[in-house]
């Protein structure tokens, strides 16, 4: 596994870049050699902050932890990352890409998951509008995102709004 370290605000020390070095390498063996983490260590407001990110074959594990201390940002960030993965072998999304966990690093039992069951279900036709026409229906909806059939392109659109107020479009291509 590839690691790659940054700095933002924060000086990270041999130690501690042995420690963290060590401890990621521990998860390889979910993945294999061609998987690559990303870890970001910053500090704002004495708060020491880590964000561990790893990629492996177009899927992304990614951890987020702050607290007084840089290690012990390790001890809680690398959990977080296990039970994604036992998340991701739950779903059974492709079983050739998933391979079957061995016993866990860091975690002491494997968390029960239950995706939730489909609560509603709507079907609706499909008329062309302009992505301006969808903003408008967003607005006077109050819906967070509508999916239209976009009279320019000619494609499914999904217009969503953002945490920022912004408005995000997903084209569909099929």
């Amino acid at each position: 596994m590839k690691i790659d370290f940054l700095e933002r605000n924060f000086k990270i020390s041999n130690k501690l870049k042995n420690i963290i070095t060590e401890k990621v390498e521990r998860l390889s063996k979910y993945f294999g050699d061609d998987a690559k983490a990303k870890v970001l260590c910053s500090e704002q407001n004495k708060q020491k902050k880590l964000e561990l990110t790893i990629v492996n074959k177009g899927v992304l594990y990614r951890s987020e932890v702050s607290s007084d201390d840089m290690y012990s940002n390790i001890d809680l960030a690398l959990p977080k990352i296990e039970r994604q993965i036992v998340r991701r072998k739950d779903k059974k999304i492709s079983k050739n890409r998933v391979k079957e966990l061995p016993t866990f690093e860091f975690l002491t039992e494997e968390p029960e998951q239950k995706l939730p069951d489909i609560y509603k279900k709507k079907v609706f036709d499909l008329d062309p509008i302009t992505v301006e026409d969808a903003k408008d229906f967003i607005e006077r909806l109050g819906h967070e995102f509508f999916v239209f059939l976009n009279a320019e392109t000619g494609k499914v659109n999904i217009l969503y709004r953002r945490r920022d107020e912004k408005f995000g479009l997903i084209e569909v291509n099929y």
